[in-house]
């Protein structure tokens, strides 16, 4: 069993190593608890994982346990250092003079993800102790515009679409990208060149239409790997309602409400093993996708 486990191991970093990850879906659906979740497993099986917040409400450091620092969130949105973007957009002191409303749209941020990224601990999953070392975790907070008016066309619009670009397209790890509620970014193909997009969905008409629309979205950008999870399940009956209406995606699992996960997200602890029984539908769910992204994946048609 345990040569088994490590087989099962080495194939997942072979498949998934530099893979890139897209999660979205309807506000409060829980697509952060599952990014969270998620990067820890994949950490579990011996991937250097690199986490990104791309939601407004940058919440993952929480989910992840790390505590506020005299007040400020740690670590801090990149979305909120100006001084850092007007300096890669040229908009700071050293702009051109006569130039005033111009900036660079693919400013230089190559260097900025070792700069600014948090080492997060990784766990042992609850189901036993490891049989290959753990791989690394970092966790990358990019925020995103919230301003009312402010759009894409602008330096820090530009500096976050250059960032993620560059997390999505150049980056080795195993990108998860927890991106902001509904749909609007999708229309800025701002999510272009993943493997997969997974949508969050719960109980309710509004998280259902969410999905399928962000499913059909992802599809016209070229994803080949649409999925979906269904969260805070309470009854049978709601995860056969949803399996009926959704679209053009893969249900990977359900998880069950959980009263753990919603103290975990009280108390601002770890979301990783606060509940067991979701963690591990959880991992049974990364397992599918690693078999969805294997069936098209250059790297095993090589083989």
């Amino acid at each position: 069993m345990g040569v088994q486990t490590a087989d099962k191991k080495a194939v997942i970093i072979f498949v998934m190593q530099g893979a890139k990850i897209a999660i979205g879906g309807k506000g409060g659906v829980g697509k952060t608890t599952v990014c969270a979740i998620w990067a820890q497993l994949f950490a579990e099986s011996g991937l250097d994982v690199l986490a990104i917040d791309a939601d407004p409400n940058t919440t993952l450091a929480s989910a992840f346990g790390i505590p506020i620092k005299s007040g400020q969130q740690c670590p801090e949105p990149l979305i909120k250092m100006k001084q850092l973007i007007a300096e890669r957009t040229g908009t700071g002191k050293e702009a051109v003079p006569n130039l005033s409303g111009y900036f660079r749209l693919n400013p230089k941020v190559s260097d900025l993800p070792e700069k600014y990224w948090l080492e997060v601990n990784t766990l042992k999953s609850p189901a036993g102790t490891l049989k290959v070392p753990v791989g690394t975790l970092k966790l990358l907070v990019l925020g995103a515009i919230t301003q009312a008016g402010t759009g894409c066309a602008c330096p820090e619009g530009a500096f976050l679409k250059a960032l993620l670009r560059h997390t999505i397209l150049q980056r080795q790890e195993l990108v998860l990208v927890d991106l902001a509620a509904g749909v609007e970014f999708m229309g800025r193909a701002s999510v272009q060149g993943i493997d997969a997009f997974v949508a969050v969905v719960e109980p309710g008409g509004r998280s259902i239409e969410t999905a399928n629309n962000i499913a059909k979205m992802a599809k016209e950008l070229g994803i080949g790997c649409v999925a979906t999870i269904a969260n805070r399940i309470t009854e049978p009956a709601q995860a056969e309602v949803i399996k009926s209406q959704l679209k053009e995606t893969v249900l990977l699992g359900t998880l069950r409400y959980s009263r753990s996960l919603q103290e975990a997200d009280l108390r601002r602890t770890p979301v990783f093993g606060a509940d067991a029984e979701v963690t591990e539908h959880l991992k049974q769910a990364k397992n599918k996708l690693v078999e969805l992204i294997s069936g098209s994946s250059s790297k095993v048609k090589k083989q």
